[in-house]
């Protein structure tokens, strides 16, 4: 004879079940890195402010609508002999102008703060202040970043260092296949494409080691493209350029030729003199681009230039 399962049980089985779904959301993010929302920049700062404001402007309609939909739920309900059923009811204009006036404003609301925040924050456009912006000329491979430092004649590879409150000028381009440079907490993620320059100011606010990446999909070694950027205070960072530039190695057209064969390096490296206007024969395509990704079919090419 079958036993029917204890009532009791199952109700607090069921409650376990939910108060471990319940925890299981905040036990997943305590593995996450804040980075986009701990910023240490200004445009990272901006970026952040749109976005909550963003948030709290949208909030409008969602908790409104979660509220109304869980208060008519209970009004509505089959025991309640107050509620009226109105069969013949299907227009009120006053309904009709709550329904469709408070969204209108919230789109016009959200659409101000886009169109301002994104001219405000164009990539290209200098950043407020009045200190001389470093010139920072970067260059994404496969699968590994090479920065180039035109005015102080050294170069790096997956390390790009940075002095504080200065704000630096990029100038960026694809040795290979198409990918974005991304320093989540300095904000502005901008692509690089090969026979393409693309300009971006940022600024490094507070002294530490942030993570930059690589952030669109370009092959087998895309996982590990990524660099530490490291601001420093400017008299750290005019020392480090000093040390650079006793670094021995040279960066030309040779040496930049054996760096941009695919593979990941294991360390970064730090080039103490590079060849003039270098970055410029890779962006027109002086120096030929990589092979890109293969695509694993047999006698397959890929073309590297994306940008054509």
């Amino acid at each position: 004879m079958s036993r029917k399962p204890d009532a009791g049980l199952t109700r607090s089985a069921l409650s376990k079940t939910m108060r471990l779904a319940a925890l299981a959301p905040p036990l997943l993010l305590t593995a996450c890195n804040w980075a986009v929302l701990d910023p240490k920049g200004f445009v990272g700062a901006s970026d952040v402010t749109i976005l909550i404001d963003s948030v709290i402007i949208m909030l409008a309609i969602v908790v409104p609508t979660i509220v109304a939909t869980l208060a008519f739920a209970w009004w509505f309900r089959a025991s309640n002999t107050r509620a009226v059923h109105r069969p013949d009811f299907f227009y009120s204009g006053r309904i009709e102008m709550v329904v469709w006036g408070i969204p209108l404003l919230v789109i016009m609301l959200l659409g101000g703060v886009a169109w301002i925040g994104s001219h405000e924050l164009d990539p290209a456009a200098p950043l407020p202040g009045d200190k001389q912006p470093l010139e920072i000329q970067g260059v994404s491979l496969d699968w590994k970043w090479l920065f180039i430092y035109p005015n102080q004649h050294v170069a790096t590879v997956n390390q790009l260092m940075l002095p504080v409150g200065v704000p630096i000028h990029f100038s960026l381009s694809s040795g290979s296949v198409m990918t974005a440079f991304f320093v989540p907490q300095l904000g502005s993620m901008i692509y690089t494409m090969n026979g393409m320059v693309t300009r971006l100011n940022l600024r490094a606010d507070d002294a530490g080691t942030y993570y930059g990446e690589a952030s669109h999909f370009s092959g087998d070694g895309f996982s590990d493209m990524h660099f530490d950027v490291h601001a420093l205070p400017p008299d750290q960072f005019a020392a480090w350029v000093k040390s650079a530039q006793g670094a021995g190695q040279t960066l030309d057209a040779a040496s930049y030729g054996t760096l941009a064969k695919q593979g990941v390096p294991s360390a970064p490296t730090t080039y103490g003199a590079v060849e003039p206007a270098l970055f410029q024969q890779i962006a027109t395509q002086k120096l030929p681009p990589g092979p890109g990704p293969d695509t694993g079919r047999p006698n397959a090419t890929v073309s590297p230039r994306t940008s054509q």
